[in-house]
């Protein structure tokens, strides 16, 4: 196949739906920890497709909504500097700090700029040689390596008044954290991004150490469909191990160019995550080597304690234990219009897609 349309073929379709029928044998909770795959799962109405007893559940895979509200208070913080031009994807200006959010500094005159790439902001800085101009790291391995490009751009050109401040994850230890909590997970529906980068081996652990089944899939509904059946199959078999349905993308080696540059630039360093809390070497920091555009050692700034929002269970939905539907805030309090929780501002949050798709 070519064509988007044909991965969206209702024969192909039904075809994959009967034989995912023919060997749902028995209960199994399959988790996707992709926001793309989370955001398709619910347009494409996939969930209805499955028997009964497949069920699927959205775990950590939004890079906005487990990044911790104490780096949104210190993007906070920076921008009501004087001296500071913040530059940002667009998904993170909206998400709530304890007290404040982006959106609302830069609507009392902060000066923070949504930005499509690291490459913008580095131009930014190059026009403004008076302003610190910081750009806000977020994102697993998808986004890290084009961040890391940026910073060894920075040194290259010696721009002395860039800086990044690191909010970005790596997938693996948060996939082993929820099944070390006890969560119920026979499969993992691995991200299609994060492995175009990262190749399959950085998922061995899933199979090798919990016994089980891991599919890197594509974000069609035939690639989601097909990688549930490569699940069930697995499991059915209990012969565990790491497959690619998305092969037309993702090779088992990755992207080596890209993972050459992410290690030269960042090292893993234990990190924060919202519903986990601090997950050993999960996070990547900035190597002492480019040390003058971490803005967390080159900035000093106060910032606010935290705060957590009343009522919101983004932590538990993150998890997999609960579903937006759960939350009594959801649809009511908050909403797209005026998210409480970070799962409500990105496209790639549960609660925004299940709130467009399956209000």
């Amino acid at each position: 196949m070519k064509y988007i349309d044909e991965y969206r073929n209702k024969e192909l379709v039904k075809n994959l739906v009967n034989k995912i029928g023919e060997i749902a044998h028995r209960e199994v909770s399959l988790m996707e920890v992709c926001g793309g795959h989370t955001w398709a799962i619910q347009k494409f109405g996939i969930p209805s497709l499955l028997p009964e007893n497949v069920r699927l559940l959205s775990g950590p895979g939004c890079p906005v909504c487990v990044t911790s509200k104490r780096f949104i208070d210190q993007a906070v913080a920076y921008s009501r500097m004087d001296d500071v031009i913040i530059t940002t994807f667009g998904d993170l200006i909206r998400v709530p700090g304890s007290t404040s959010s982006l959106d609302k500094e830069k609507s009392k005159g902060a000066d923070v700029r949504m930005v499509y790439s690291v490459i913008d902001a580095l131009d930014i800085a190059k026009k403004h040689p008076d302003k610190k101009v910081i750009f806000l790291g977020i994102g697993f391995e998808t986004t890290a390596p084009g961040t890391a490009a940026g910073i060894k751009n920075a040194a290259e050109q010696q721009l002395d008044n860039f800086f990044v401040l690191s909010s970005h994850k790596v997938m693996p230890p948060a996939m082993g954290a929820l099944i070390d909590e006890g969560v119920k997970i026979d499969g993992y529906i691995a991200p299609g991004h994060v492995s175009t980068i990262t190749g399959s081996g950085i998922y061995a652990d899933i199979p090798e150490k919990y016994g089980v089944a891991c599919v890197i899939s594509g974000f069609e509904p035939v690639d989601i469909l097909q990688s549930v059946y490569m699940l069930l199959q697995q499991i059915n078999k209990q012969d565990y191990k790491v497959e690619i349905q998305y092969s037309r993308t993702v090779k088992p080696e990755g992207n080596p160019l890209a993972l050459k540059i992410m290690n030269e630039v960042f090292e893993p360093v234990n990190d924060w995550w919202r519903g986990f809390g601090m997950l050993p070497e999960s996070g990547l920091g900035i190597r002492g080597d480019f040390a003058r555009f971490d803005a967390d050692r080159m900035i000093a700034v106060e910032v606010e304690e935290t705060a957590d929002e009343k009522g919101c269970i983004c932590g538990e939905i993150l998890k997999g234990l609960k579903k937006p539907h759960d939350c009594r805030l959801f649809g009511k309090v908050c909403n797209t219009t005026n998210p409480v929780g970070a799962c409500m501002v990105s496209h790639e949050g549960a609660c925004n897609a299940y709130f467009r798709f399956n209000a």
